[in-house]
């Protein structure tokens, strides 16, 4: 049973500088935990720590539990197993985290494969249940063409269907709407919406722009410096701020912010990404 994420106590300290200053949430399954901050808050580092991708040399202190085991604790070769598999991360330029020179079936397939160890056609099938899954158009043409063939919000949901081909419990979202418009980033919100709802993800969703976290995010963690300075949900946050930072994080917001994206009061299509 996925019961999500508990952060307790974390703290990052890298090159005599502490990056995260024992830091504690929780991202329960099935609801959208945004992450707020401006740019060097810890957020984006918070994110990295739980996948294990922290800076090297830097070092890891408390606890970040999922099913019973401490994360922190896990060898390198579990952590490898654990990432991808159970956990994982999508990032701001999706097309950073895929190869310029392979197609995207090679992308989508080869660490399936070697996590689940089956055949080339069954990996295959997955790949393209996925991709329809996520409404990328004709999946089959999809899977023969490279990443640089693709428009930005095309890609970015290449980059989450990699990231749920193995069928994650936690997915981590580091800024993935950024470098889109309007229009794209407002449907990329919808897919992590119904991901959270029909699939009953848990998702920490990392950005600065507190528009975004007001249109699909639950509760709201607001960070800075390496700390937590506020918390609660995404409406007592919005609304009544408590610290003068958040204010002014909301304050920064232009007039038109992103339209909410509310869960869905029934299950509608679902989205066929089954949790192992």
């Amino acid at each position: 049973m996925n019961r999500g994420l508990q952060v307790r106590d974390l703290t990052l300290q890298a090159g005599g500088t502490q990056i995260i200053k024992g830091i504690g949430f929780d991202v329960p399954a099935g609801s959208i935990t945004g992450l707020a901050g401006e740019s060097g808050s810890g957020k984006t580092m918070t994110g990295l720590s739980i996948c294990g991708l922290h800076p090297k040399g830097a070092r890891r202190g408390g606890r970040i539990e999922f099913e019973g085991r401490d994360l922190i604790g896990l060898s390198e070769r579990e952590m490898n197993a654990c990432r991808g598999n159970d956990i994982a991360m999508i990032f701001q330029d999706p097309s950073a985290s895929l190869h310029p020179m392979l197609r995207i079936e090679e992308q989508l397939t080869d660490h399936f494969r070697f996590h689940e160890r089956t055949t080339r056609r069954a990996a295959r099938e997955r790949a393209m249940s996925v991709l329809e899954s996520l409404r990328v158009p004709d999946p089959a043409s999809a899977l023969r063409k490279y990443p640089h063939q693709f428009s930005g919000g095309q890609l970015q949901r290449i980059a989450i269907a990699s990231a749920m081909m193995c069928g994650p419990k936690i997915l981590i979202a580091d800024e993935p709407t950024t470098a889109l418009d309007v229009t794209v980033q407002a449907g990329i919100l919808r897919l992590l919406r119904e991901l959270c709802d029909e699939v009953g993800l848990a998702i920490l969703l990392v950005s600065h722009d507190l528009g975004v976290m007001s249109a699909v995010a639950d509760t709201l963690i607001v960070m800075r410096h390496g700390a937590i300075v506020e918390s609660g949900t995404r409406l007592d946050v919005i609304t009544s701020p408590k610290e003068p930072y958040t204010r002014s994080l909301i304050d920064a917001l232009p007039a038109a912010a992103a339209p909410p994206v509310h869960r869905r009061s029934a299950p509608q299509a679902s989205t066929r990404i089954e949790l192992k």
